[in-house]
């Protein structure tokens, strides 16, 4: 039980530390619908669920083998990350909407492809295999049975959902829209310019590592 309760702190502190998980949400639940962020939440979440069990089975080793194949693992992903946010700061440029409480038309898309912009916001950051890898190398011994092993995972998934439908639920609070409203060009701003930020970070460290 202390294991759990160990690898649960250390995964609700890692989701404390904002990211483009993080960004990404709060962006969309502020400026659609809750409903939509929650479609991201499902593709961050199976974004986890796929670099977690990756680390289970032991992809930080082979990286950690083959260095090419991790730089271009983060090249990859930075130039998504940066991808999305020029897109956010593209939108930031359009003249937002007034009319309080409503999201705004421009920023509209289907569920499944805010559930696909969510998973591949998660699985553009290799960043999250390695944390995975050093986190489960670090507590876990060779005495851990594999079914705490992938008990361990299932944990982890679920409290990252968890953590994510929060940050949904009060982004998407009456509150957050107006304020959002108020302030999108600026917040939109912010998160494009954030994602660049993320995106470049991946490309030159990798390309220095």
């Amino acid at each position: 039980m202390s294991l759990f309760l160990t690898i649960a702190v250390v995964q609700l502190v890692a989701l404390l530390s904002p990211g483009p998980d993080f960004f990404f949400v709060s962006q969309t639940a502020v400026s659609r619908t809750r409903r939509q962020a929650m479609f991201g939440v499902l593709g961050i979440t199976l974004g986890v669920l796929v670099w977690s069990a990756l680390a289970l089975a032991g992809l930080q080793l082979v990286l950690q083998q083959l260095a090419w194949l991790e730089r271009l693992i983060s090249i990859a992903g930075g130039l998504y990350l940066a991808w999305m946010g020029l897109k956010m700061l593209r939108g930031a440029l359009r003249a937002p909407s007034t009319a309080a409480g409503e999201p705004r038309a421009n920023l509209q898309q289907s569920d499944w492809a805010t559930l696909r912009a969510g998973l591949l916001t998660n699985l553009s950051n290799p960043k999250v295999v390695i944390y995975f890898g050093s986190v489960f190398s670090a507590f876990l011994g060779k005495d851990v049975s594999s079914g705490a092993r992938w008990g361990l995972w299932g944990m982890v998934v679920i409290e990252t959902f968890l953590w994510f439908t929060i940050v949904a639920g009060v982004f998407a609070l009456p509150a957050m829209r107006r304020g959002y409203l108020r302030l999108s060009r600026w917040i939109d701003g912010l998160a494009g310019a954030v994602f660049v930020a993320f995106g470049l970070h991946l490309i030159f460290a990798s390309r220095t590592a």
